[in-house]
């Protein structure tokens, strides 16, 4: 259930307390989607010391492609302790996005509920519950009605791809959008997290994060590689070369920034594959 109440109010940040990295490189979340299903927690091993996996959980109706729910998304769970990072690409987000809290971030997309304040109100509910709370925004969709409550939200997902299946090309036009996030973001000093995913690899990480992206999601690029570890690297180090060429405020030399999760290396189980 959502609750009420003046969007405009303050909100706190999540119990779980965020794990610092070093600044200067960003965050690389494999999206198991583009895994072996039949083999998910040998291929999550795989991606060496990649921070964090992107779990995208659909429902053929808001998109037209069907994944996994709660089973599987909670068998991921139990054979890694990476941050598990939930994006939501489903109707009535409100009724289905409190069963994830138990993860520690859950995206949904904007699109999907009503307006302004019912995404206010659900991440007051995500939040709540001691998750983080994330929206995502497909690439013909403005952020412009939610830069006054960046506050309310963990992190923005912007969809460089339209959501529903991996393997498309990147579009590039969506930097735009972020670049106004960052703006907004540093602005305001709200510490809200940029993400993109679709299209990300080796070519594409670079512009992303000269943009002000703070966390890369790939798919096929990863676990399409001959090596997922080396390619979560070069994707890291992709980032890392141009992050000085970020818009705002330049990160103090050496310090840390709060990236939940971050430089967190996991280890696996069976209980996925």
């Amino acid at each position: 259930m959502c609750p009420t109440g003046d969007p405009s109010a303050s909100s706190s940040r999540p119990a779980s307390t965020p794990v610092p990295r070093p600044t200067g490189a960003p965050v690389v979340a494999p999206s198991i989607l583009s895994a072996d299903f039949a083999h998910l927690a040998r291929d999550i091993d795989r991606v060496g010391d990649a921070e964090w996996l992107h779990i995208d959980v659909m429902d053929a109706h808001f998109v037209p492609n069907l994944s996994f729910g709660l089973p599987v998304a909670e068998a991921v769970r139990r054979s890694t302790d990476r941050f598990l990072d939930v994006h939501l690409m489903i109707e009535d987000p409100a009724r289905w996005a409190p069963d994830y809290a138990a993860f520690d971030s859950v995206t949904f997309h904007l699109e999907a509920v009503a307006d302004v304040a019912a995404a206010v109100d659900l991440a007051r509910t995500l939040r709540a519950a001691g998750t983080r709370a994330s929206f995502s925004v497909k690439p013909g969709t403005p952020v412009e009605p939610l830069l006054d409550r960046l506050a309310e939200f963990d992190m923005v997902l912007v969809m460089s791809v339209e959501p529903g299946f991996g393997g498309q090309s990147f579009m590039p036009e969506v930097l735009d959008k972020v670049r106004a996030l960052r703006r907004r973001i540093d602005a305001d000093g709200t510490g809200t997290l940029v993400e993109i995913d679709g299209g990300i690899g080796p070519a594409t990480a670079g512009d992303a994060v000269a943009a002000g992206v703070d966390v890369l999601v790939a798919g096929s690029s990863v676990f399409g590689a001959d090596d997922p570890a080396a390619q979560v690297t070069a994707l890291r180090e992709a980032g890392r070369a141009v992050w000085a060429d970020r818009p705002g405020p330049a990160p103090a030399a050496g310090g840390d920034r709060d990236v939940p999760g971050a430089g967190h290396r996991g280890e696996t189980g069976t209980d996925a594959g």
